[in-house]
């Protein structure tokens, strides 16, 4: 089986398969991203803005064939394929229309008598190691603010996706991007290693597992390379109280159900107060029991969709057997059908604290559900985590919310709203969630060298 494959989960049918990059090629493709940077970085904000603008114009013009790819390969439906599509064109337009005031030079008052400024200088080449759950918005997180800061990428998709890595050249291939700008590669394990040790990179990016992020930050740590990690959560969704339950379930399930479960930031802990616990839990396995199997192709209400591969829907099943072996309770679903990838829509409760399975990420559509009762033991239960990525409190009370989620350790905490989405919201986790930033002023910040730039005045001591 080759590395790289298209392999529909609807089907589990492999129908197309890509050879990895040799290592000549590697090297061909990395010597032209370092030529290409060295002119990349002479260009004004205004010029690098006219490629993202473009880049962005694209993917708008191509969303149906770019939705359909990623059915095809990952699962995702068609309508949340084009909701992904519409973010990939506001990351691509906001650092367009941002860039400059981001990058600006800042003067750092001092009583010198010289002047001091902090200048934001491109880096170099920086690698990207991208996941599979969204194909193009996760690419765009990652490149829109590297390039317009005038770095350049080289961009390793994950194996199952290379149908939409190829996609994302082309378009910047359309869009008049010089050569080496932005370059798809696909590339083994061992290659990126390679790359993070080779003088010419100056940075990686890694959106994945916490396996994979701590292996990443380990050889660039050695490499002494600077990296950004998005990786896991296990997120606490905290419902303190609501007087319509139906509702606040619905609410909670919408967003566990986005992209089949498969989202780093899904509302996976649902902590729920005891006085409407049992009737939530009820009205989540009334939800969950009516969602029938559908075609990502042609979407539906009420409709799940495959994970994004065979193996990945087997795995969770045996997640929630070891959590029923350690004491948990599945009140619904929890198994795959059929020759596919599909996972029929999970109801958990009862698990353990303490058991290794009350520590885990459940990466796919279950919902989970934790009894408390007091707000003291939910922001336990809610901390009580190894990640800390973000999270959401909600009350009828926006008081009582606020006060719960201001004591909730990550690095992004909502009140009454599942998730905030935008191009301007900074994105990003502590613990082992990972390290860095993503979107909004702080993108453009971490592949860059703040470098302090003094200019002697006459009275300056020497």
């Amino acid at each position: 089986m080759a590395k790289y494959r298209v392999q529909n989960p609807k089907t589990n049918e492999i129908e197309k398969t890509y050879e990895n990059i040799t290592s000549d090629e590697l090297e061909q493709a990395l010597s032209t991203a370092d030529e290409t940077f060295k002119q990349w970085r002479e260009k004004s904000y205004e010029e690098r803005a006219e490629v993202l603008r473009k880049v962005a114009k694209l993917f708008d013009d191509k969303r149906d064939e770019l939705a359909r790819i990623i059915a095809n390969e990952m699962g995702k439906a068609v309508d949340q394929g084009d909701g992904e599509v519409d973010d990939v064109v506001e990351i691509f337009n906001y650092y367009a229309d941002n860039g400059a005031k981001f990058g600006a030079d800042e003067e750092i008052p001092n009583e010198r008598g010289g002047t001091s400024i902090m200048r934001k200088i491109p880096l170099g080449v920086i690698v990207g190691v991208m996941p599979w759950n969204f194909p193009y918005y996760q690419v765009a997180r990652f490149a829109a603010p590297a390039l317009m800061a005038g770095n350049v990428v080289m961009v390793k998709h994950a194996n199952i996706c290379p149908e939409s890595a190829e996609a994302i050249e082309k378009i910047f291939d359309e869009a008049g991007a010089p050569k080496g700008l932005y370059t798809n590669i696909f590339a083994g394990h061992s290659q990126i290693s390679k790359l993070i040790n080779d003088d010419r990179v100056q940075g990686v990016s890694l959106t994945g597992s916490e396996g994979a992020g701590r292996s990443i930050a380990s050889q660039a740590g050695q490499a002494l390379k600077k990296c950004v990690l998005e990786l896991g959560g296990t997120d606490a969704y905290i419902v303190l109280d609501s007087t319509d339950i139906p509702a606040a379930a619905k609410t909670a399930w919408d967003k566990r159900i986005g992209n089949t479960g498969q989202a780093c930031t899904s509302n996976k802990r649902m902590i729920v107060m005891e006085d409407i616990y049992d009737e939530f839990v009820d009205e989540l396995v009334k939800i969950a029991s009516s969602y029938t199997e559908g075609d990502p192709l042609n979407p539906e209400e009420g409709k799940f969709y495959p994970m994004s591969s065979r193996d990945a829907a087997e795995n969770l099943v045996q997640q929630l057997k070891i959590a029923v072996e350690e004491g948990a309770k599945i009140h619904v679903g929890g198994e795959v059908t059929g020759k596919g990838a599909y996972f029929t829509p999970a109801v958990i409760t009862d698990i353990p604290v303490g058991s290794d399975s009350y520590y885990e990420e459940f990466f796919g559509p279950v919902a989970e559900v934790y009894k408390v009762s007091s707000e003291e033991e939910a922001i336990e239960v809610a901390n009580d985590s190894r990640y800390g990525l973000g999270g959401a409190v909600m009350s009828e009370d926006a008081e009582r919310a606020k006060r719960v989620a201001d004591k909730v350790d990550t690095g992004m905490i909502h009140v009454n709203i599942p998730q905030a989405r935008g191009a301007e919201l900074p994105f990003g986790g502590v613990k082992a969630s990972g390290l860095g930033r993503e979107l909004g002023p702080l993108g453009m910040d971490e592949f860059v060298n703040k470098q302090r730039f003094y200019i002697a005045g006459s009275d300056s001591a020497v």
